[in-house]
Parts: structure tokens; sequence; C-alpha cells
């Protein structure tokens, strides 16, 4: 489809690009006036956790969590030097790196998944019925 897009499409893109920096923001301020560290810390926290002992490829990171190479590669050295996730060369590839999620660092996604998710809660679960978010939930999936 070419053109301009319709008043609706534009006011719902406008409602929704507002609600979602209006919850994220409020969810990043909770996690971090806990003294945590912000949300895309997490995000890389949960991603190399679920991929277990194993680790994961910085590409595949980067992949998964849709951020540049060099985003992932300044986050995840801040993260080593925090003690949150560790480098260990590839064994199939001297080149290589696989990142693991450190003792430390599960520790530090299990605390902050407790505020991260009463934030969420709060900012966004109380604010409409289950069967108003199911239908939510439905809408984000067909638009991502």
């Amino acid at each position: 489809m070419r053109g301009a897009p319709s008043k609706t499409a534009v006011r719902a893109w406008a409602r929704l690009v507002k609600a979602s920096q209006t919850i994220i923001n409020g969810v990043e301020a909770d996690v971090q006036a806990e003294g945590f560290p912000p949300l895309d810390w997490y995000d890389v926290l949960l991603d190399l956790d679920r991929a277990g002992g194993a680790g994961t490829r910085p590409a595949d990171l980067c992949a998964r969590l849709g951020i540049a190479q060099y985003n992932a590669s300044r986050l995840t050295a801040r993260m080593v030097k925090a003690g949150l996730i560790e480098k260990v060369r590839c064994a199939d590839d001297g080149r290589g790196q696989i990142l693991k999620i450190s003792e430390q660092g599960r520790t530090t996604l299990r605390r902050m998944w407790s505020v991260y998710s009463a934030s969420i809660q709060r900012r966004l679960g109380v604010k409409l019925p289950e069967d108003e978010m199911d239908i939510l939930a439905h809408l984000l999936n067909k638009l991502a």
C-alpha cells in the first residue's frame, strides 16, 4: 500500500508510541530507583540465562535482541566489568567468543525481576481487565 496513512492509523501510531514510551520509561525508572542497571542489561542477562551453560555468540545475541553490534560490544564490556557476564573463547573457533551469564548475573536477574514485574503490573497490568489485555497482546502480536 502506498500513499499517506489514514488519520486513524496516524492516531493509533501516536498513541502506541506515547503509551510505549510512558510505560517503558516508568519501568526503567522504577528498576533504576532500586539500584539496578538499565533494562537492556536485564534483556542480555535473560537471553544468556536462557542460553544455558553453552552461552551464546555475540552476533546471535545481537540478532535476538535487535541491537547493533557496536552497541552490544560496549554493553557487554560494561557487564563483564560489573561481573554479570563472562566472555570465554569459543572452543571450535579460536578467534570467536562466547558470552555466558555469571552467578552474580543470575542473582541480579532474579532480583531485578521482582522489581521489574511489580512495575509492569503497576504500570500496565492494573490498567486493563484481563480480556482487554488479551486483545491488546493479540493486536500487538499482529504488528510484530
